[in-house]
């Protein structure tokens, strides 16, 4: 069973270092506050008091922090214990970023391996929770098994080591949107003196449907062919009015539709009033 070193223990690290425990591995762990450790060491991990001894406890590093800066930051007393090691970072950050970080592994003699995991904390070795990594190959292959440990779904994007945050990017970009829209929903359903959880149901299945119509959508954008209607930009565009009576109706700021109401008054500007939907996608593109 290879030795992992989990560099930080917030809910997510912690979680990571519970599944390589609970599942034999060796584990040590760190944190800046070293009473988060204790909970582990009952369990069965390694408490490293300081950051170079835990770097140098095993041969697979997972650093899980808030962001490449923070990571680089935590590791730079204990880069010189790098050098030959397996490095796997799963924190926040943009492309950019992991390019940084990337060549700031290398610098140490560190093989480099970039990630990022698309569930929460609980869902943390279960064997359908997604994680997918960029970087190195050969860091993947030897490290599968022990990866998979922490979920059952772990692909290798290519050995670029941008593509885990370009993709964590490209498909968090719906998270926010996504919630927003739901907590909209809340404060209307709420303003009918009606509970929250009486909606869950049905937002459920409209996601659902959203889900169905991702592939179609998708084949649209790549061979940029609109013209096969599901949902034209002009369907949406002769809603925006009802947008605006419901935030009057139910007393809600709706301000933030203001710029996808934009958006849509673009497209039909560019042309793209009886295409798809998902022409939006030509919209966003700037040049």
């Amino acid at each position: 069973m290879t030795p992992v070193t989990i560099i930080g223990l917030g809910s997510m690290g912690t979680a990571l270092a519970k599944a390589f425990v609970a599942a034999g591995h060796p584990t040590t762990v760190w944190n800046r506050t070293a009473a988060k450790a204790a909970p582990l060491v009952a369990e069965g991990a390694v408490h490293a008091g300081v950051i170079e001894a835990a770097v140098a406890a095993s041969p697979l590093v997972i650093a899980c922090l808030t962001d490449y800066d923070a990571t680089r930051e935590t590791l730079r007393p204990a880069a010189a214990a790098l050098a030959g090691r397996a490095l796997v970072t799963l924190n926040s950050g943009s492309p950019a970023g992991a390019r940084d970080m990337a060549a700031w592994a290398a610098g140490h003699g560190a093989r480099f391996l970039d990630g990022a995991i698309k569930n929460v904390p609980s869902a943390v070795g279960a064997p359908d929770t997604l994680l997918y990594y960029g970087g190195d190959k050969t860091v993947f292959d030897e490290h599968l098994a022990t990866l998979k440990v922490v979920g059952g779904d772990t692909v290798h994007l290519g050995a670029e080591p941008d593509l885990a945050a370009l993709y964590e990017m490209a498909v968090g970009g719906t998270l926010l949107p996504a919630l927003v829209g739901f907590f909209q929903g809340a404060a209307v359903v709420q303003a009918r003196g009606l509970e929250v959880s009486s909606m869950v149901r049905f937002t459920a299945k409209w996601l659902e449907m959203i889900i169905s119509i991702l592939p179609v959508m998708a084949e649209e954008i790549d061979s940029g062919d609109y013209s096969k209607l599901g949902s034209s930009v002009n369907l949406f565009v002769a809603g925006i009015p009802y947008d605006e009576e419901l935030g009057k109706e139910a007393n809600l700021d709706a301000a933030w539709h203001a710029p996808l109401h934009d958006l849509l008054r673009r497209a039909v500007a560019a042309g793209h009033g009886e295409h798809s939907i998902s022409a939006l996608t030509e919209v966003l593109k700037k040049g």
